[in-house]
């Protein structure tokens, strides 16, 4: 048998070529193009809480530090802390006193405490309809920020729980008090928002 011409040769390199190259591209079709991308659940995100949270929420914006202090420098936006209250620690021995660490906060945020767990009792839901009814004024339009600590599903949790209250222009900021703080930017002391009826 003859060893190919050299025309043969050419192009049977070439076609090994863009064999290996279709072959690349089926295989990058269906490896996600980083193995640390975090999808969105399909259903709220239960514990832990505190681990790598995804890029996007589903019909809300995802705001970075600078975008996050743009709005709150503008004043063009309602911040809502998701943080859940501190639980005094099991390990206590029975008498110690324990206070609470304090919360400190981006200035001038409603802290919804507790609103951020994947199932939230009847009287949660409830005050977090409420609240949220309060600090809006009924309009269900008006634009929120929600935010916790990084890589915090609480925050996550929180505004897709508002986006299904039919809240319309809701911001995650997933880098929350962590982000912010590293950033230079001020803190303020804050308490759990009480409804006020």
């Amino acid at each position: 048998m003859r060893p190919p011409s050299r025309l043969a040769a050419a192009f049977l390199a070439a076609a090994s070529l863009i064999l290996a190259s279709v072959a690349a591209v089926s295989v990058s079709a269906t490896v996600p193009a980083r193995a640390d991308v975090v999808p969105e659940p399909e259903d709220y995100r239960g514990p832990p809480y505190r681990a790598p949270v995804p890029a996007t929420l589903v019909g809300a914006s995802v705001l970075t530090t600078a975008e996050a202090k743009a709005l709150w420098e503008m004043k063009a936006a309602l911040f809502v802390d998701t943080l859940p209250t501190p639980k005094r620690p099991a390990n206590l021995p029975e008498g110690t006193l324990w206070r609470a660490p304090p919360r400190e906060d981006v200035p001038g945020s409603v802290w919804l405490a507790n609103t951020g767990y994947d199932r939230l009792s009847t009287e949660m839901d409830a005050y977090y309809t409420a609240a949220l009814a309060e600090i809006t004024h009924g309009d269900a339009d008006a634009p929120l920020v929600f935010y916790c600590l990084s890589e915090c599903w609480m925050s996550w949790n929180a505004a897709r729980r508002a986006l299904e209250y039919g809240y319309t222009n809701v911001s995650w900021y997933p880098e929350g008090t962590d982000g912010w703080s590293n950033s230079g930017l001020p803190l303020e002391h804050r308490e759990p928002y009480e409804l006020t009826r």
